[in-house]
């Protein structure tokens, strides 16, 4: 009989750790944009991530809607087989200046399109990849409202903006930080695309690779996942171990 309290703990502390695991799971799951933080005023090149959540069903379609109140001069898509890119462009209220230039418009959208036969299927991702700039030098943050559609007709909408000291929303949109540029470099630094490029979306121009490793919340996430569940494993194990010293004593 003294073996049943030690089953219980033992239960009750896989229970946790299990509810710990599911509970963090669709966290791992948004849209982001990676790597997650650039240098203001320069160019780079970033991929969104798409996973797939549905068990029954793939992505088919992607569309990202570029942020116009810092509106991007250069927007390339790089080409990816089995979908088809296409921008869509939205006028100015106000033409920015680019290398001396006044820019009348920028691109407001990209749509992926997967071809027939392509789909993210269930337990997969793909990685769309951009390059853009120059990037804005007065904010600190980009935010790319996106919709993921499945071919249910299901359509996620990525579009909830986070807030400080507030949980993350069910359905957090991607945001690319913006960091200042370093001492001594200028807004050039770590440039993956020309600075020569237009506003456009031509998917026949190819963009570098992001400079540097790729980052992205969910490698914290996925650590203090791992911590909390051996936190509440070993606080099992040591209650355990109490009461066995005690049983001991006691006999």
């Amino acid at each position: 009989m003294r073996s049943l309290p030690t089953r219980r703990l033992a239960a009750v502390a896989l229970t946790a750790a299990a509810s710990v695991v599911a509970l963090a799971g669709p966290a791992f799951a948004h849209v982001t944009v990676n790597p997650g933080a650039a240098a203001q005023g320069g160019y780079t090149a970033v991929d969104f991530r798409v996973p797939n959540e549905s068990d029954a069903a793939g992505t088919v379609k992607l569309e990202v809607n570029l942020p116009l109140d810092h509106p991007l001069a250069s927007v390339r898509t790089l080409p990816l087989p089995g979908w088809t890119a296409a921008v869509e462009k939205a006028k100015l209220d106000k033409p920015i200046k680019v290398h001396g230039s006044d820019v009348n418009e920028a691109v407001s959208k990209i749509t992926w399109t997967a071809d027939a036969g392509t789909k993210i299927a269930p337990g997969q991702f793909q990685e769309f990849r951009v390059s853009i700039g120059p990037l804005p030098s007065d904010a600190d943050s980009m935010v790319f409202k996106t919709l993921q559609t499945y071919d249910n007709g299901d359509v996620v909408r990525w579009i909830d903006e986070s807030k400080d000291g507030q949980p993350e929303p069910a359905h957090p949109a991607p945001v690319l930080k913006l960091t200042k540029a370093a001492a001594g470099e200028d807004a050039h630094g770590g440039v993956t695309a020309s600075p020569s490029a237009g506003a456009h979306g031509d998917s026949s121009d190819h963009a570098a690779a992001p400079a540097g490793a790729k980052t992205s919340d969910s490698t914290a996430r996925v650590l203090g996942v791992v911590g909390i569940v051996v936190g509440v494993i070993g606080t099992a194990v040591g209650v355990l171990g109490l009461r066995r010293r005690s049983s001991g004593s006691a006999s």
